[in-house]
């Protein structure tokens, strides 16, 4: 079935299905309006559980925006959000089927909210039909993912904008001006932390869920046997859904951490060691991890731990005062911020605080952008995503092509850059405190990944193994399963 021809059937589908709403009586849906009624932008959202849900807390209540579809591959979630919508406003189209909103001409634009492996596929296909996308973080599962949504959104000339929404922190903005005006001299290093507690998320027998579409849920990657406890949230852990959390909030600090040093494009080389530990349960993504980008001038850290503290708490370690979010060491002092944050001087005396609001605004800054048509209104355009999302996929592709690795050798890896080997001690005493003996179950280590001038593609490893490379261009774009394809031109 061509695109056409299928987008023709589920317009007839949707129309054929308000057709039989109105015969039961029901609420007539938002297609009943005439387009553009009340100068309001119809939304369709796509991913209702946990954070699309709270999105659309916040939409209702947005002026100048109406949601008018909403879409979960789970009905049982879709019949729960759907009935939390305020009685004053016209019953959306509901439907388990993203491909049906998009066919839709009553959505101007569409709010991307699913797990990680269907971010990709659905902002091309909406630019396609020729609807603009806030697409959740991060915008892509895979580099080569990002890349299309570029090409797509420019060839459609779509808005696209990204949910890093730190990049509409009103505080870090002023802190950020503060730091580029010299505020604490030389930025020497950033890092980036997400000190977040993740307990095992619990091991099953290979099952399948009988209550919704699995093949449309598992789309573009390999249908497969869950072997957790929850269909939802964890798919994070998993290769082929998730990023882990240097893709789930790794992102948002990595982003941040990017705009202070003003770095625009990938580092010209990434290394990565981790591992998973004091938890036995069947995720893939590490819970210790650690991620080193080589920028020449300013080089950042990004580093996650999912333990506690100690043994027998609930609390997390901290840096720089924080458990999540980032610290600029500078020459004068240091920067600790997330929502807003604090400077301080070399002996740790505050010299300035920077109130925040939590981006807030960053929903908003999109709206706006679809209304004025310009790119460059918006505060996280898809290409500013696409550099943030990167450098989550080469942290975790420098993991997955690595091994473990006795301390020594890291050590030697991590030679060049002082603050990421003293964060490796710091490592070592972390574990030792649960009990942990590195030296009995070493970090696996990534090689040094050289990135090309482009940014998008791994020159070579600093590896004798020359399978990994090959490995490693192929975690750059992965297979998709058919017919849930992004083709090489969209």
């Amino acid at each position: 079935m061509s695109p056409l021809t299928r987008r023709r059937f589920l317009q007839q589908s949707t129309l054929a299905g308000t057709a039989l709403l109105a015969a039961r009586g029901l609420r007539p849906s938002t297609f009943a309006a005439p387009a553009g009624a009340n100068d309001a932008i119809r939304l369709g959202l796509i991913g209702l559980n946990g954070k699309g849900a709270a999105h659309l807390k916040n939409l209702v209540k947005m002026p100048g925006v109406r949601v008018a579809a909403l879409c979960d591959v789970d009905p049982r979630v879709l019949a729960r959000v759907a009935a939390t919508m305020p009685e004053t406003q016209l019953a959306p189209f509901t439907t388990t089927d993203a491909r049906a909103v998009l066919a839709r001409p009553d959505i101007d634009a569409v709010m991307i909210v699913t797990s990680n492996h269907w971010h990709a596929l659905l902002t091309v296909w909406a630019c396609q039909a020729g609807k603009d996308v806030y697409v959740e973080k991060p915008m892509s599962r895979t580099v080569w993912e990002g890349r299309k949504m570029i090409e797509a959104a420019a060839k459609y000339g779509r808005i696209v904008q990204v949910g890093t929404h730190y990049r509409s922190e009103t505080g870090l903005a002023e802190a950020i001006e503060f730091l580029h005006g010299g505020g604490l001299g030389k930025i020497n290093h950033i890092r980036a932390i997400v000190y977040n507690l993740r307990p095992s998320i619990g091991r099953k027998h290979a099952w399948y869920p009988d209550w919704l579409d699995y093949d449309q849920y598992c789309g573009p990657t390999p249908v497969r046997p869950l072997e957790r406890g929850n269909l939802h949230y964890d798919w994070h852990w998993m290769w082929d859904t998730g990023n882990g959390e240097l893709g789930n909030n790794g992102v948002h600090v990595l982003d941040i951490a990017l705009r202070i040093a003003k770095h625009n494009s990938a580092p010209r080389r990434i290394l990565s060691f981790g591992g998973r530990y004091g938890i036995d349960d069947p995720a893939e993504t590490p819970n210790t991890h650690v991620a080193l980008y080589d920028y020449p001038e300013i080089p950042l850290l990004f580093e996650h731990r999912a333990l506690p503290a100690k043994p027998g708490v609930n609390f997390m370690d901290q840096h720089g005062g924080l458990r999540t979010g980032v610290v600029a060491h500078c020459e004068d002092g240091s920067f600790s911020g997330l929502i807003g944050g604090t400077a301080y001087d070399r002996n740790g005396k505050v010299i300035k605080k920077f109130a925040g609001d939590g981006g807030g605004g960053h929903v908003r800054n999109f709206f706006d952008a679809v209304r004025s048509r310009r790119k460059a209104d918006l505060a996280a355009p898809v290409e500013t995503g696409h550099v943030s999302a990167s450098l989550c996929h080469f942290g975790n592709i420098s993991y997955r092509v690595g091994a473990p690795a006795p301390t020594q050798k890291i050590h030697e890896a991590l030679g060049p850059f002082p603050a990421a080997a003293e964060l490796h001690q710091e490592l070592h005493a972390h574990l030792g405190m649960h009990g942990i003996d590195t030296a009995q179950q070493p970090f696996r280590l990534g090689p040094w990944l050289h990135l090309d001038a482009t940014g998008d593609q791994i020159a070579r490893l600093d590896s004798p193994n020359g399978p990994a490379l090959d490995r490693a261009r192929y975690l750059l774009r992965e297979t998709q399963r058919p017919p849930y394809v992004i083709p090489e031109h969209v």
